[in-house]
């Protein structure tokens, strides 16, 4: 750790095993917080490398729980989180469309940061219980086409820096990484990012892990497309600028995007969206995430427009809230 921060102080970049062999030593309690909260400072301030970002990620992995999923191909929608704009739970909502749509998914995610409700709050509020037996998770994706990984199961490093990141006031490498740690390492994953700079290292990230992505942000600070205004997507195979109306929709307005106040609100709207009875902009929002999600299972190979209109189905049909409540019935 000491030679670590020396290169640092020395503007030197850390490699790849350097940064797993810190991660696991800090699960291994071999560092002081001191030693951890200089480390953590010094790469916030310089900004996060693809190989420093990937060794922590290597290290949580490997110190972490494994899940082996019988399926070989799924996806993960997931944002990183941190753009302060209190969404409802757009991400976890598209997750159920797209299992609805006959798809496979690995939902990972946690209890809310700095909004109402996170993924975890609201399938919770729904009386599923949370697991991290291999039996169950993988009867539940054969049954359901889905299953619903709680990131505090699986990532048994992140215990050991919780009380170091709530004392620091500013975002650390630990808050890039909730994305990269799914524990069933997915082959697919659409990413909502809140600035084009995560956009770029996310970008040059998932080139190196090899996988089947799609990273979107809307322009106006949404982790997730907001049909708030113009957003960018990348993927494997092109970057692009779309506008609501390019989809045939039309401007949301950013309070039609808001959680609520309490998680009971969150749900309400989570419920109302899977049985179709949702704000036009909430069924649409939901649609056009799930949308790309779906675009990036089927490597590019529909448009946009054929995966809206897979995802739509999905919801007119009734198929997404069975499936939910398949999963539901699975998990209680």
């Amino acid at each position: 750790m000491k030679q670590a921060l020396q290169k640092l102080l020395n503007h030197e970049e850390l490699t790849r095993e350097e940064m797993k062999t810190i991660l696991v030593g800090i699960t291994h309690s071999e560092y002081p917080n001191e030693q951890i909260t200089a480390l953590l400072t010094a790469l916030q301030m310089r900004g996060v490398t693809v190989d420093e970002l990937l060794g922590f990620r290597d290290g949580i992995l490997e110190t972490g729980v494994p899940v082996p999923l019988d399926c070989e191909r799924y996806i993960d929608v997931v944002g990183t989180g941190g753009d302060r704009k209190n969404t409802f739970n757009i991400s976890t909502t598209a997750c159920f469309v797209i299992a609805g749509a006959g798809y496979k998914v690995a939902k990972h995610g946690n209890y809310a940061a700095t909004s109402t409700s996170g993924a975890s709050n609201v399938i919770a509020q729904h009386g599923v219980k949370f697991t991290d037996d291999l039996d169950q998770l993988n009867r539940c994706m054969q049954e359901a086409g889905i299953v619903y990984l709680h990131a505090q199961l699986f990532a048994k490093a992140m215990k050991f820096v919780g009380p170091i990141r709530k004392a620091l006031p500013f975002p650390t490498i630990f808050n890039l990484l909730g994305p990269l740690v799914n524990p069933s390492q997915p082959s697919c994953q659409l990413l909502g990012v809140a600035n084009l700079d995560q956009m770029r290292l996310y970008h040059q990230v998932y080139q190196r892990l090899g996988i089947d992505y799609g990273i979107v942000n809307s322009i106006d600070g949404y982790d997730e497309i907001s049909l708030t205004g113009d957003f960018k997507v990348t993927t494997n195979d092109y970057e692009r600028i779309f506008r609501p109306q390019d989809l045939g929709f039309e401007a949301a307005k950013p309070e039609e995007l808001v959680a609520g106040a309490t998680e009971e609100e969150a749900k309400g709207i989570f419920d109302a969206v899977l049985e179709n009875r949702a704000l036009p902009a909430q069924k649409n929002i939901v649609l056009t995430n799930a949308a790309f999600g779906i675009q990036v299972l089927e490597k590019g190979k529909k448009n946009i427009e054929e995966c809206i209109d897979i995802a739509r189905e999905s919801i007119d049909s009734g198929s997404a809230l069975r499936t939910f409540k398949k999963f539901v019935t699975l998990n209680s």
